[in-house]
Parts: structure tokens; sequence; C-alpha cells
């Protein structure tokens, strides 16, 4: 089991959801993603290599379009996501270059992570870009991948959990518009507490993270646990929590209790 404070983890793997970099409009949440990526250059420059997972590319493609809504036909998609990753990228540049930090695009499908080869290649190129001091910002393929067809990932929760394992890491942060895994529903039970520490998944656990018969997996809690049943059983720690305060990153990484982690298995 892999004991370590969250400050003494080296490796992080960042997911950053779109309720996360974006208003409830779809539009860029501009200052929370400034603040963002200060905090995230911050704990780079403090000698952490980061990795980011980053939804938002459908979104600011729909934005950029001038559509009021995602597109629902998968040939829309695809054309909204290959606006989005364009325009994506070229946000995370300028941004991290106020900081002197060069970032790299990395695209990924269910068909490249199943392939050895290219997995080794992966590998590879994260190890290259980390040896470089460059922050690696990974999506899945939005523009080529068809669910029906290829059996895609389809969301970023387990996509940032299969980048950890491929990668390394020694943490997996999720920041989402959730504070925790709870109890129970908080809003529509106020007495519902939150979970400060999964020591192991449970099938309790996964009821109350939204299986059959609850109304929790509107808040996208239970892909978040498959995020946390891949990254554990690879001994990588994981945490869930509100990504609304990138400041709170700070109080994560001196050890204060923020969110939820979910312990690696024992080995």
């Amino acid at each position: 089991m892999n004991d370590r404070k969250i400050s003494d983890k080296q490796r992080i793997v960042i997911k950053l959801g779109t309720s996360t970099l974006a208003h409830k409009t779809g539009k860029l949440n501009i200052r929370r993603m400034t603040n963002l990526v200060r905090v995230i250059s911050d704990l780079h420059n403090s000698g952490r290599d980061i990795i980011i997972v980053s939804s938002g590319a459908q979104g600011l493609g729909s934005g950029k379009l001038g559509l009021r809504e995602k597109p629902k036909d998968i040939r829309m998609k695809q054309a909204v996501a290959a606006i989005g990753q364009c325009e994506l990228m070229h946000i995370y540049d300028n941004m991290f270059e106020k900081y002197s930090i060069t970032v790299a695009q990395i695209l990924l499908t269910k068909m490249i992570i199943n392939n050895p080869n290219h997995c080794a290649n992966f590998k590879n190129t994260i190890e290259s870009l980390m040896g470089l001091g460059v922050i690696p910002i990974v999506n899945e393929n939005d523009a080529i991948a068809i669910d029906e067809l290829e059996l895609e990932i389809g969301e970023n929760d387990s996509l940032s959990a299969l980048v950890a394992q491929l990668a390394g890491a020694d943490l997996l942060l999720i920041l989402s518009d959730i504070d925790g895994l709870y109890s129970d529903d908080p809003r529509s039970n106020p007495d519902a507490e939150r979970i400060m520490v999964v020591d192991e998944i449970t099938p309790e656990i996964e009821r109350i993270a939204g299986g059959a018969g609850t109304s929790l997996g509107t808040g996208g809690m239970t892909t978040k646990i498959s995020a946390a049943k891949i990254a554990t059983e690879a001994g990588i720690d994981m945490v869930i929590m509100n990504g609304r305060d990138p400041e709170k990153l700070y109080d994560l990484f001196e050890d204060k209790e923020i969110g939820t982690i979910f312990r690696a298995n024992k080995k």
C-alpha cells in the first residue's frame, strides 16, 4: 500500500473537468482557469511532475461556433471537438507561458492504450517531456473517436486513471464541482457527511456513489469511482476535490483534510 502523505507525492495526474473550467453558460471561466494555471505552475516549480487530463474541447468548440448547446450528432461532436482542441491548447499555452512553462498536447484513444507498442511509445514520450520540464496535456482524441464503433473511453475520469497508471504516477487528483464522496446525496440530505478516506471500494461505496436505485450518478460520481478502481488497483492514491477554489490545492499538498482520498490497494 502507498502510505506516503500527499505532500510527498511527486508525479501527479490532475484531471480538470468541464465544470471546473467553464461557467454554466459553457463559456470559459477565465478567473478560475487563470488561478488553476498559476497554482499548478507553482506546484510544478516545487519539483513535482505534473500531467493534466483536460476536458472542455467540445464546449469551447461549440462556443467558438456560436452554438447554444453541445451537438448530439457524432459527426458534429467530432467537428466541434477538433475546433475546441485547438482553442483549448492555445489558451493553455498562453497561460502557462506567463510562468515560463512549456506544455505539450497528447491525444489518446482506447485503441492506442490497448496496444502494447503504442503504450510503450506513450510512456517514452511522457518520460521525455518530464525530463524537459514540460507539462503534458492529455485528452481523448474526440475528433476521430467513435463510441459505437471503437468502444472508446468516453469520459475523462477513467482516462485520467489510465494515464496515471501508464505514466507511473503516485497520485491522481480529480477536480470537479463536488467536495468529495458523501455518505448520502448532500443535495437532498443536509445530514450527509463527507467521507474523508476510502481504504477499500466496497459495494456500499459503489451504492452511495450512484449505483442502481440512487440519484447520485447525476453528479458524475459513478465514473469517478470507476477511475478510483483503476488507480487504486495500480497502487495509486486518488483524491476527489472541488475545483472552484484552486488555492485549496496548497492545503491538499500541506496534508490538510481536503476532498476524499481513495487509498491505493495493498500489494
